[in-house]
Order: C-alpha cells, then structure tokens, then sequence
C-alpha cells in the first residue's frame, strides 16, 4: 500500500488520513482542530475544482475567471451574501467555537491550493482546460455565502399571486391554485388589499434564480462579449443560465425519506435508522463522506464538501439522518417607492430610504464592472418596476443560516435531549431530524428558522409598508418533536407531518408540502412488520411501489374496452399492472409517459380553459390532479380524457422505445 506525506502548516501534532477501498478517507488526530484542518486538506485533494467553483459562484467571482457571459449571475449572488454581524454570525451555530473550527478546515483546504502552487500537477485538469487558478479562502467565505441553501416558498409565492390576479373570482382563483400546488394542512389563503399581481414583470424572479442557478460552461457563454454579458440572465428548466427565452420552473425536486425503528421491533433489538436523502446526480457528488476520529470526536458519515464535520451519520454512541422538512423561510414584499425620490419606499406613514451598496465584480479580459445593489429593511431588491420594490425577506439575512453548519452542534450528542437542544442552533434548511442510539433511544425532531407573521401567512407576497413585517422567529422548542414514540418507529417523507394538536394556523410555519406518497408507503410497510431487519431497510429504500402509478392504473381498468387498437393495447398491458415502477415493466414505463407526457397536460387543459392562468401551472400539483381525474370529471369526459391520452401514450412509447422485445408492448389489433 502506497503513501505520501505531506507538510500541513498548523498542525499540532502529526495527523493521518487513511482511505479504504470504497474511497472513503478516515482521518485520525491528536486534536479535534487537527483533524478538522486535515479534513479541509483532504476535501480539497478530492474536490479542488468543486470546491472552487462552490465560492467562485457564491461569492460571486465567476466572471473573474469565465468573462462578461457570468456579471449577471455575480450580481445575483451578491445580492444574498450575508452582510449581518460577524460575531452574531460565529456564535449562532451552538456552543462550539465554530470560527475555530471553519478556521482551521479553511487553513486545511488552503494548504492544499498552496502545494498545488509548487506542484502544478496536483491541480485537476479543469483549471487546465479553463486557463483558471484556484483562489485562497477565507473562514467568512463559508458563511456569508447562502445562495445554495434550501429554503422557500417565494417562487410559489408569486405564482400563487399570478394565478389569482387572473381569475373571474376568489373561489376560482384558488381552486385553480389548488391544481398548481395543494395546501396543508387545509387553509384559505390571506390575500392582502390592494395587492394586484396583473402587471408584476415576467422578469420579476430572474435575480433570484440567477442566484441560485448552477455554473455551465457553454461555448457560447464563455465567449460572450461585454455588450452581450446581461443577456445571460435567464434560467433555463434544468436551473442553467441562458440568454435565450424564460424556461418554464420544472417539476419539484424528488424528495428524501428517513426513518427509525426502536429495539422492540427489530430483529436485533437494537435501533435501525436508514438515511435516504435524494440529491440531484452530479459529479462530483453535493455529499461528501469521511470518517473523522480525534480526542472528543469520532463521527462517521456524509457532509458537504465545503464544510467541516458531517450533517449525516453517527458518532459511535448515537446516529442522525435528516430530510427536508419544507418551513416556509423567505416571503416577497412589495415596496411603494416614492415618486418623488425613487430610493425610498412607503414603511409606515412615511418613507425609508433603499439603502445602496456598490460593488466591483472583476472581469477577464477587461475592466471591472461597477454594479449597485438595493437592500430594504426586509432585504434585498430583486426587481425595480412601476413605482414598486420587490424585495425578498429570507432567513438567509439572519446569524446562523449557512447550509448544515449546525450540525456542528450536534456531533457529540449522546441522548435525544442532547440533541433536540443542539438543534436550537439549526437554522438552514429546515430539516426533518431522526435520532437513534445505542441505548435504544429513538427521536424525531422538526428544527429550522421559522418566522413569526402575526398579519399573514405567507402563501401571497404582500406589501412591504410595515403591516406585514415579521416579528422574529419561533422558539425552536415550540417546533414539532416526538421521543421513544408508543409505536416503537418514526418515518418523515417530506409530507405534511404537523402533528393534529400542532397549531398549524396560529404558527404558520408552512402550508406546502411534497405529496402523500412515500411517507404513506413508508408507514404502511413500516406498520405492517413486527420484527424490522437490515434487509427490510435497505428493500424499502429501493421500493418501486406508486400509488399515483396504480390509481391511475384503476381508472383505466374502469374504462369500457376500447375499439381503437392503441388504446385496447395500452388497456391490455395495465390490466394487471400493481403500481410497481420496475425498469424492466413496459406498464411502468407506458404509466409514466402517459401521465408525464399526455394525461397531465390534457388534464390541465380541460380543467383550465383559460390559457394564460393554464401557463402558470405546470407540471401541476399530483395529488389534486388524481382527486379532480377521479371525482371531478363525469365518467364519460374522464375516459375520452383517458382514451386520448392513453393512445397517444402508447405511440409515443413505441416511437421512443420500440416494441418491446418480450411481446409485451405490441399492438393488441386483432389480425385480419
């Protein structure tokens, strides 16, 4: 077995970083800054590039290095940087000196761009291909940086808005909101008065998906000139910057799942947590794994790779795992600017002025480029237009929200008590966190900033003149929880999981959640076992069952047989469909197209006649499109719906995928 040693400044004593076969580095020190400093070291061993780009987009310094196609999205995410008090900031994450630690794992990664200084063959080959160098980090660039954090619901927001401005009545309006996303727990929206989306600018959000957007390469980006560097200013459906038209938002991100069974239901008395957070496929992965051993300190598990410690995993004594629990962080407020001074906007019975920060984004192959950013007291102006601010209010402006860094308070917990109260330190994303533990203990823990609105709801942008202002946040502990529950397990999919005695309407921590399915498929297989194994777990992770897939599959077992041989065929190879999404079952794939590809639309359509609100609702909420397919329709116009959608499925399979080898997907005409 081959080794290198390295000279890693600051060390206090000799550290060692061992990497077994799956590739997974465990890492041994004398101190607990020690290793956080050869873990900073190892990321960049492994991620350089990743990491690079990581504060090259957040802190927004691509231009720098790519050119004028990348100003736009420079200023967007400067837009979001924190900009609040350092010292608040450090102390937020929990007791431990966390400016230490994010320290020393900074001196770690800077240590490796320093060696790679001397020894250019250490740099990954995209620095190469890019003419680019790594840039030094500092321990505040962690931190201030936001505009990777999962929170919500502004997009929802203004959509919601939109669909209302254009509705005959209320009741219309929000019925047909309820097919673009369903509401729960069940509530009526507060529109404010006087708030009137109709002539709110299509261009209104680009700012803030600019922010968020992932970095692409594109010949054509990288070669734009400074004439053409605002043009890049659109996000495409996959979250790509483009110049070219406004993609339509897709489809909501495929959420996680977590849970926990205790010692009384498993087949080795001991608890099984499973942890089975989805993430977008990328390489290299947005998780990072590591092993991390010194006095005090022995955790295992996955991170992410611009942070130290790990968010995901256990620490010899207890284990955590985490999945979205998706609190409504972030609310649109809508300014009145003064016309006789269009730096201030309406806040009580007077005017506040838009505070204005300039800034310099500097730009290969020319001058730098002088750009001035907008801040209310709600937050910062995303859009200017007739007479308004918009301004986006989001727990990113507050000490303590950089993505996952509290889970630094977290590592050494031993008890569910322990850990519930290095939570009140968790502030971004809000999480879903399952607890187990080598005593047998289990827990279930709700945590995530979530604001106080005394006067709203957040389900409507509203106006930004003092009415509507939040009144700080929630106290952590008043936050969903539940301890070595009766029934001996705890499961979260994202779903709507505030428990019956939650004060939903006076709390107002969310009303949008993922869809019913996997949690209900969860507990069902969950409650139905007595005796829980490993095997279960790791087959339950890999469960094709739908529900969504076998309702639909219903329905069309319902229809009358059909005299179109497309349609007879499609009806012949779902008649013993069980719901199981299988790569190698045609009806999966014949389910998938139809209602993806054809049944979706043509719902829509038939449901809103109105085109324009109809644009404002893809892909449209699954749960409330099956209940209106189901309950809504007359039997007569749901199976025309169905039979249309199901032949031209059909074709649509054979064009994209051929007949199917076995026989099972061919035409079911009779022969002449």
């Amino acid at each position: 077995m081959s080794g290198a040693t390295y000279a890693l400044p600051g060390l206090d004593g000799p550290a060692e970083i061992r990497v077994d076969r799956w590739g997974l580095a465990h890492i041994r020190a004398g101190s607990t800054r020690d290793a956080f400093r050869a873990q900073g070291f190892n990321a960049a061993r492994d991620r350089l590039w990743q990491l690079d780009l990581w504060r090259k987009r957040g802190l927004g310094l691509l231009a720098a290095n790519f050119g004028p196609g990348y100003l736009a999205q420079d200023r967007a995410a400067r837009l979001f940087l924190f900009r609040g008090d350092m010292a608040a900031e450090w102390a937020a994450y929990g007791p431990q000196d966390t400016k230490a630690i994010v320290t020393a794992f900074v001196d770690g990664l800077n240590a490796y761009m320093a060696l790679t200084e001397t020894r250019p063959e250490l740099l990954p080959p995209e620095f190469v291909l890019t003419d680019t160098r790594p840039a030094h980090w500092q321990p505040e660039d962690v931190v201030r940086i936001r505009s990777h954090g999962l929170v919500r619901n502004v997009l929802s927001e203004v959509a919601r808005a939109r669909v209302l401005a254009r509705a005959e009545s209320r009741e219309a309006g929000l019925a047909a909101d309820d097919l673009r996303k369903r509401i729960s727990p069940p509530h009526e929206p507060l529109v404010p008065d006087g708030l009137d989306a109709a002539d709110w600018p299509d261009d209104l959000l680009d700012d803030f998906r600019l922010a968020t957007a992932t970095v692409g390469f594109s010949p054509e980006r990288l070669a734009a000139t400074r004439d053409e560097a605002w043009a890049w200013s659109k996000v495409d459906a996959h979250g790509a910057v483009t110049r070219g038209p406004r993609a339509a938002p897709k489809g909501p991100a495929e959420g996680s799942n977590n849970w926990v069974v205790g010692p009384s239901r498993t087949e080795t008395g001991r608890p099984i947590l499973a942890s089975d957070p989805h993430r977008v496929y990328l390489q290299p992965s947005l998780r990072y794994a590591v092993h991390l051993t010194a006095p005090g300190l022995d955790v295992i598990g996955a991170g992410e790779p611009a942070l130290p410690g790990i968010s995901i995993g256990h620490n010899g004594h207890a284990a955590f795992s985490l999945t979205i629990a998706p609190m409504d962080q972030e609310d649109l407020f809508v300014c009145a600017t003064d016309p006789a001074g269009p730096d201030r906007y309406r806040y009580g019975d007077g005017w506040a002025p838009i505070e204005r920060v300039v800034e310099k984004i500097p730009v290969r192959g020319g001058p730098d480029e002088t750009v001035v950013l907008g801040y209310t007291r709600h937050g910062p102006v995303i859009r200017k237009a007739a007479g308004r601010a918009f301004a986006l209010r989001t727990v990113w402006s507050e000490p303590g929200a950089a993505a996952y860094l509290g889970s630094l308070a977290y590592l050494g917990a031993s008890s569910p008590e322990a850990f519930g109260e290095a939570l009140r330190h968790w502030s971004a994303p809000s999480v879903n966190q399952l607890y187990a533990d080598a005593a047998g203990r289990i827990a279930w823990f709700m945590a995530g900033k979530a604001p106080v609105r005394p006067a709203h709801d957040g389900l409507i942008p509203v106006p930004g003149d003092g009415r509507y202002d939040w009144a700080g946040f929630h106290d952590p502990g008043t936050l969903p929880r539940s301890l070595d529950p009766e029934a001996g397990w705890l499961a979260t999919a994202n779903e709507m999981n505030l428990p019956p005695d939650f004060p939903a309407e006076a709390h107002k921590v969310g009303f949008e959640w993922a869809e019913p399915w996997r949690a209900r498929r969860i507990r069902a297989v969950l409650g139905d076992q007595t005796r829980h194994s490993l095997e279960d777990s790791r087959a339950l992770q890999g469960d094709a069952f739908s529900e969504p897939a076998l309702r639909l599959a219903d329905l069309v077992r319902a229809m009358s047989p059909a005299s179109d041989p497309d349609v007879a065929s499609a009806q012949a190879l779902l008649a013993s469909f069980e719901g199981r999404l299988d790569p190698d079952s045609a009806a999966a794939a014949l389910i998938e197209v139809c209602w993806v590809h054809h049944l979706r639309p043509a719902l829509l359509k038939v449901l809103v006649p109105d085109a324009g609100t109809r644009r404002l609702l893809p892909p449209g909420d699954t749960q409330s499109l099956i209940e209106r397919l189901e309950n809504g329709l007359d039997p007569a116009a749901r199976d025309a719906v169905l039979a249309d959608a199901l032949g031209a499925a059909f074709r649509d399979c054979l064009e994209r995928m051929g007949a199917d080898p076995m026989g099972r997907l061919v035409s079911a005409a009779p022969s002449s």
